[in-house]
């Protein structure tokens, strides 16, 4: 042929007997139109092997998930019995599904932090979370930061030992704000052998709404103002 190359044509690749679909005329074409299975497919169109792989892996996700919040289900079952272990339990959940936050400015002082979504009353809002220090430590840090001109360190006692710097290494929780009429609490529970520093709700709070909580910082000759403008604010932080 004039317009051929000379180079053979490409070889068929041939199927396993075992692959042949059994006929009962004993001519495919003589059987006109019917149903293939999938997995019969993948064997020689490459697109339905892919689909099929997506298929499989969609599954085996959304199967982990129901996994996962079953386990969490449960753990809320079983710890509901006691106020230590209904903490554990809101804490799992709470590292499972996290609250929407974000941070921003505050009309109380300089960045706050705010709910992107409704939150009801005695949910734990977030973990504050930085490096624990001992106290001694926590000193020379506190005289370094102003030392530095650093205007706010985020200081947050756990125990009379142990007190967790968030000021370099922390996370949205040391946005947080003071108030005198708060809509969260400060509580330390205990998860293991560690003491964790978490935010709770102490009322529902609506989308939008700042997050704040009482300092509690201990009565000092110096007052720090203070800016939340409750109706019951005590004029000062300390």
């Amino acid at each position: 042929h004039p317009l051929s190359t000379g180079a053979p044509p490409p070889k068929r690749r041939r199927q396993d007997s075992q692959d042949l679909l059994v006929h009962a005329t004993g001519c495919a074409r003589s059987e006109g139109y019917y149903k293939i299975d999938a997995r019969d497919k993948v064997k020689y169109l490459p697109h339905h092997r892919r689909k099929l792989r997506l298929n499989e892996k969609l599954e085996k996700k959304a199967s982990s998930g129901r996994v996962n919040r079953a386990k969490l289900r449960r753990l809320a079952s079983v710890f509901s019995t006691s106020d230590v272990s209904s903490d554990l339990a809101k804490y799992n959940q709470l590292k499972a599904r996290k609250k929407l936050l974000k941070f921003s400015k505050s009309t109380i002082h300089n960045w706050g932090l705010f709910a992107i979504e409704a939150i009801a009353a005695d949910e734990m809002v977030i973990e504050y979370v930085g490096e624990v220090v001992r106290q001694a430590v926590a000193d020379e840090r506190e005289r370094r930061y102003e030392a530095a001109g650093i205007g706010s360190s985020y200081l947050f006692r756990v125990d009379h030992d142990y007190i967790i710097d968030a000021t370099r290494n922390g996370n949205m929780a040391r946005f947080i704000n003071h108030c005198c009429d708060p809509n969260c609490y400060a509580k330390v529970i205990s998860v293991g052998t560690q003491k964790k520093i978490v935010i709770y709700s102490k009322r529902d709070i609506a989308m939008g709404e700042e997050i704040t909580y009482d300092y509690k910082f201990p009565i000092e000759e110096e007052k720090i103002p203070c800016l939340c403008g409750a109706p019951n604010c005590r004029g000062t932080l300390n």
